[in-house]
């Protein structure tokens, strides 16, 4: 059998292990730094069991976020065949010893069996360098996104103490226009000081391509609120600092989001293109998907890239029974996961997409529930997915 050397990869350090062939571990484990002299320690080791083995030994190591970065750049830049494995078949791999014993160098040890239990192991097929920019900018847009929205419920739950009233004077209330005419007036006493000309000209200069008659509108609306609104003074001036700190930091958050839609669409690849024809998949959506799935060559079917997703059926069967109803192995890529549902929901209201709205019909008259329904349309999206992205052709509606 091959040489194998399993890595635990963690903050800063790996610990090694290393097999001749299975059971049979060369050396005892050590442990080397993300480094440059821990990681040419490292490759000093692994040429030594090259040579004792008479073969290049594999390596294997669990991916773990951005930690192993360092370890899989280094292996990279050596032409070293690593395979980058699910912690959840590794995780699989600990519960299988009797002893419930949990150290870096048993892991390690774990990792390297592992090797030589799963067949199914493939040598890790990294991702074009544009395509990890697209998933870092993806990635980096959800999580600014999420502090947005959390942003968002903060910023109303001042406004509801200074100026609540407000919310009815613009259609959207986190528009740059909204936004920056509240930094103008915070408090309805503000508002009270101005005439309904002067607010109008600081509607204007918010940068909205409106009418002046449009502007003239919103300010009388403006003063209407204010003479409505139930706070005749403002008691906490903590209040209005909060107010201005959250409509400054929208205001940017704004931006920052706008910029990451920019640089994602300027990375776009021709495989963007194809999710995108998909109707009611948007750009956002369709960098996700494809940033996810990498080249599409590595999957060789399409239920692979189904599993891979995690959306596949799980099986159990004991004895004669046979399980009917099973849920999904949420294995794989949580993201392409999360993204996939977003993309048929998205596909199914308002009837965007026809053939997918007329195939959770079908689902649903069947007497599946809503959410089964939706995953056997993130089944079936994800199956289009495959084919478009192997024959390079847009959807047909």
């Amino acid at each position: 059998m091959d040489p194998v050397i399993g890595l635990d990869v963690a903050k800063g350090k790996t610990q090694v292990q290393a097999f001749l062939q299975k059971k049979n571990p060369y050396k005892k484990s050590f442990t080397f730094e993300h480094n440059v002299l821990g990681l040419h320690d490292f490759y000093r080791f692994y040429q030594e069991v090259e040579e004792v083995a008479g073969l290049p030994p594999a390596v294997v190591f669990e991916s773990t976020g951005h930690y192993h970065e360092p370890v899989l750049q280094f292996l990279e830049d050596k032409q070293v065949i690593y395979y980058l494995v699910n912690p959840v078949l590794s995780y699989e791999a600990k519960k299988a010893s009797l002893r419930k014993v949990k150290t870096d160098a048993i892991d390690a040890f774990h990792l390297g069996e592992l090797y030589y239990k799963n067949e199914d192991l493939k040598p890790f097929q990294k991702k074009s360098i544009k395509m990890m920019n697209l998933r870092n900018l993806t990635r980096q847009h959800d999580s600014l996104t999420g502090t947005y929205v959390q942003t968002k419920l903060q910023f109303l739950t001042i406004l509801d103490q200074v100026f609540p009233e407000y919310k009815k004077v613009f259609g959207a209330l986190y528009s740059p226009t909204s936004l920056g005419t509240l930094l103008q007036y915070q408090t309805p006493q503000g508002v009270k000081e101005e005439t309904v000309d002067q607010i109008a000209e600081v509607i204007l200069k918010q940068g909205a391509k409106r009418s002046y008659n449009w502007a003239l509108e919103k300010a009388h609306n403006l003063k209407e609120a204010a003479d409505r609104d139930p706070f005749k003074r403002n008691l906490y001036s903590s209040h209005i600092t909060s107010l201005t700190m959250y409509i400054q930091i929208l205001l940017q958050y704004q931006r920052h989001l706008s910029q990451l839609i920019e640089e994602i669409d300027a990375l776009a690849v021709e495989e963007y293109e194809i999710i995108r024809s998909i109707p009611g998949i948007g750009g956002k959506i369709a960098a996700t998907i494809i940033s996810e799935i990498g080249e599409i060559d590595q999957f060789n079917h399409p239920k692979k890239l189904v599993a891979y997703a995690g959306i596949d059926p799980s099986v159990f069967e004991s004895g004669k029974f046979k399980a009917t109803i099973n849920k999904i192995t949420k294995r794989g890529s949580t993201r392409l996961r999360q993204t996939l549902y977003t993309a048929v929901q998205c596909g199914i209201t308002k009837n965007r997409n026809p053939k997918l709205r007329a195939y959770y019909d079908k689902k649903r008259e069947e007497g599946k529930p809503h959410k089964v329904a939706i995953i056997a349309c993130a089944n079936k999206l994800i199956h289009w997915i495959y084919a478009l992205l192997n024959r390079k052709e847009a959807f047909k509606v």
